[in-house]
C-alpha cells in the first residue's frame, strides 16, 4: 500500500499531476454515517469540474491536483446565503476503485461508482 502511495506522488511530480488527474476522473462515494445505504461524494470531470452528489447544501464546481493534495472549490449553500470555499484533502492512497483521503486528523474512504 505503502508502494502504490509513493507511486502516485512520484507520477504526481514527475508527470505534472497529470496521470493522476486521470486516475481521480469519475464519481467517488462514501457511505452517509446516519442514514445507512445511502451515499455522497463528489464527481471530478475532465477539464478540473467537479460537481456533487446527493450533498444539496455543498456545491463543488471545480478540482486540481497539487503536491499531493485533493483540491476542491464549490459553495456551501444555507440559511439565505451561499459562501465559497476551498476544501484541500492529503491524497492517502488511490487505485482504480479505492480513494483515501484526509485533513486535519479525519480520514475519509471513498469507493469509485460505476
Amino acid at each position: 500500500m505503502k508502494n502504490t502511495l509513493a507511486a502516485v506522488l512520484l507520477t504526481l511530480a514527475v508527470c505534472g499531476c497529470s496521470a493522476a488527474k486521470q486516475d481521480l476522473i469519475g464519481t467517488w462515494v462514501e457511505p452517509i454515517p446516519s442514514m445507512p445505504g445511502h451515499t455522497q461524494g463528489f464527481s471530478l470531470q475532465d477539464g478540473g469540474k467537479a460537481s456533487s452528489v446527493n450533498m444539496a447544501t455543498l456545491v463543488y464546481d471545480g478540482w486540481k491536483v497539487q503536491d499531493g493534495n485533493l483540491i476542491l472549490n464549490g459553495k456551501s449553500i444555507g440559511n439565505g446565503q451561499t459562501i465559497s470555499f476551498t476544501e484541500t484533502m492529503k491524497i492517502d492512497k488511490l487505485n482504480e476503485n479505492e480513494l483515501v483521503l484526509s485533513n486535519n486528523g479525519v480520514t475519509r474512504h471513498y469507493t469509485r461508482q460505476e
